[in-house]
């Protein structure tokens, strides 16, 4: 649906440049961001590499396997019916931690990986494939999208790309407005789990 919104958008602009004689600006304005799009993913990937480089050494270290141990109690309490030795809570836990770092790029891959090992564990449980996300499932989700972060590199890189006189300004209220996201979907979260239990 989203593409089918984003080629509509596309061709309303290019026939209203048609329309007043911009076309020469229509052209210039796609081959400019084509320009700027292939840069700015030129660097963001030299930043992704860097942090997923530096996340998989940190995991090949053990030290995310400690700051897994001190996530411990946090995970159980937002994921009370998630066995204590099951894969996903290493999942969990390490996509957290990337969150909290700034690193959407790094916490990807461990985010999936969360959401197939839930899936898995909820088709243990059923005993059949649903197409229904889980109550873990769920409760990741929200996690994730709130995601408190501490240092904001992804946009701190933007910021710098895009000439900001100071990149990292963004600190501050990053971390002011993350948390308070990430303490509304733990509220939210709870709430919705007391309505499931009633």
């Amino acid at each position: 649906m989203l593409n089918y919104i984003w080629a509509f958008m596309l061709m309303i602009g290019i026939i209203y440049g048609a329309v007043n004689g911009n076309m020469k600006e229509v052209t210039d304005g796609a081959l400019n961001s084509a320009k700027e799009a292939v840069t700015l993913c030129i660097t963001m990937l030299g930043v992704m590499a860097l942090w997923s480089g530096l996340m998989e050494i940190a995991q090949q270290s053990g030290l995310i396997a400690k700051m897994t141990k001190g996530l411990s109690p946090f995970i159980s309490f937002m994921f009370p019916k998630l066995p204590k030795k099951h894969k996903s809570r290493e999942y969990i836990s390490t996509n957290v931690i990337a969150n909290i770092l700034g690193l959407g790029w790094a916490c990807t891959p461990a985010g999936l990986k969360a959401m197939e090992e839930l899936k898995n564990l909820e088709k243990e449980r059923t005993g059949k494939n649903s197409l229904i996300a889980s109550k873990e499932m769920c409760t990741f989700l929200i996690l994730n999208i709130s995601s408190l972060q501490l240092i904001p590199v992804n946009m701190i890189v933007y910021r710098g790309q895009y000439g900001s006189a100071n990149a990292a300004g963004i600190i501050a209220p990053a971390i002011i407005a993350t948390l308070f996201s990430t303490m509304v979907a733990v509220v939210f979260c709870k709430i919705m789990e007391r309505s499931r239990m009633v």
